[in-house]
């Protein structure tokens, strides 16, 4: 977001609840793996870079260029020996192929050289020096090889915990949790951690279900510590708490604790802030919601009739409260039509720029976009529709973490017929 640093690009979510990454970045993410096998096999698929029908063909490449430099070699005359050049063929085999394929490469660069070396005995032959280059290139080859294959095993690692992470802070939420329909992509603007400050969560309990939506100022793991203690209260809060407003207050009370415990380490980073939507979804009253804006842009309400704005709201964001004259923010009741979706997003979409530096214009987009099928509205179809166009809008290249999120009652629900939109 805006308010702190800029950051660069995205890692995710999809809207089956699985993590993506888009564009340059990959294509699918790969659950956290938790036996050892299958990250050994992990790292094997990996270390054998190209496949074919679930195949290796790694080893093609190397052996293509160690037969195309014996065939040159042979049908070469003189002084001009190319025999030597197989010192690349491990070379090769080490970028992309496993250990074992490697150091079978190096083997057989040297028994190919020496064969070619003494195929004919009244030509130039280069002898010992270079039969000793290519057995030490052979060497090295294999040894940056299991240099490389032990660095990805550890780069996996790295991954789990960054998979560990993400799923701790932004759980997987199952399927109508809390009696809603739901979907969500996250795209985290750090590559490598593929984590970041944006956070959302569906909380059901005794008093309706609640959903928070949010954007911790800044980026990087300090903004994740932030957005897991703010959904670790949200969670409880959400489920015990009868009014919104407490709720909202409990969130406002926890960053302010976290904000003192991380300028008690000694850190310069303890003046987080963060915006957010709290909605609560009552069980007494299912045509309405209520909803808290914490300095966060408003939702939108899409539905088969068209698109709208949800009021805006006056409170301030999270850990600014002590600032606010009038107190918490706040509850707005608003009603909501049949089939009708809230659409939540962060300012990797709303700020999301292209090349001529215009903001993608996503009330306008999904406005024409519902016009033209109304299925559109529905959660899963509407929170793709806003990933595809925040990408294509941008050209892959975010600049901020990237939350898109659409919830609404099931289509069977009461849902207040015959209410009109507020």
């Amino acid at each position: 977001m805006k308010r702190g640093d800029d950051v660069g690009r995205r890692a995710l979510r999809p809207v089956s609840g699985r993590p993506v990454r888009q564009g340059r970045l990959a294509r699918l993410t790969r659950p956290v793996r938790s036996l050892r096998p299958a990250r050994e096999r992990d790292v094997r698929s990996r270390s054998e870079l190209l496949r074919i029908r679930g195949r290796s063909v790694a080893w093609v490449p190397p052996l293509l260029m160690l037969v195309g430099i014996t065939l040159i070699d042979f049908n070469t005359a003189g002084e001009f020996q190319m025999i030597t050049w197989v010192v690349l063929v491990p070379g090769i085999a080490a970028a992309i192929c496993g250990v074992w394929g490697t150091a079978a490469f190096a083997v057989l660069a040297l028994l190919t050289y020496l064969l070619a070396d003494a195929s004919y005995p009244n030509r130039y032959q280069s002898g010992l020096p270079d039969f000793i280059l290519v057995g030490i290139g052979g060497v090295l080859a294999v040894l940056a090889c299991v240099v490389r294959v032990r660095t990805e095993r550890q780069m996996l690692h790295m991954r789990d915990v960054a998979d560990t992470t993400r799923r701790t802070v932004l759980r997987p939420l199952p399927p109508d949790w809390g009696g809603l329909e739901h979907a969500g992509v996250y795209l985290a603007s750090d590559v490598e951690a593929r984590v970041g400050g944006d956070f959302y969560d569906i909380q059901p309990g005794p008093h309706g279900t609640r959903v928070l939506v949010g954007d911790v100022q800044g980026k990087g793991l300090a903004a994740v510590e932030a957005a897991a203690a703010l959904l670790g209260t949200f969670r409880e809060a959400a489920y015990h708490e009868a009014d919104l407003t407490t709720v909202a207050d409990r969130l406002e009370v926890r960053l302010a604790r976290h904000r003192r415990h991380i300028r008690a380490l000694g850190r310069a980073d303890g003046d987080r802030f963060a915006t957010a939507v709290l909605l609560g979804f009552p069980d007494d009253d299912p045509g309405v919601v209520d909803v808290i804006v914490f300095g966060h842009e408003p939702p939108l309400a899409v539905g088969p009739g068209g698109v709208r704005h949800l009021p805006p709201g006056e409170g301030l964001p999270i850990g600014l409260g002590e600032l606010a004259a009038d107190g918490p923010p706040p509850v707005t009741r608003v009603s909501l039509a049949a089939g009708e979706t809230l659409l939540l997003t962060t300012d990797g979409v709303t700020e999301a720029r292209d090349s001529d530096g215009l903001f993608y214009p996503l009330a306008a987009e999904v406005t024409d976009a519902v016009a033209a099928d109304p299925r559109v509205a529905e959660p899963h179809r509407l929170v793709a529709f806003v990933r595809d166009g925040t990408l294509r809008h941008c050209k892959g290249r975010l600049a901020d973490d990237t939350t898109v999120f659409a919830v609404r009652r099931p289509a069977g629900s009461p849902s207040g017929k015959g209410r009109s939109p507020s």
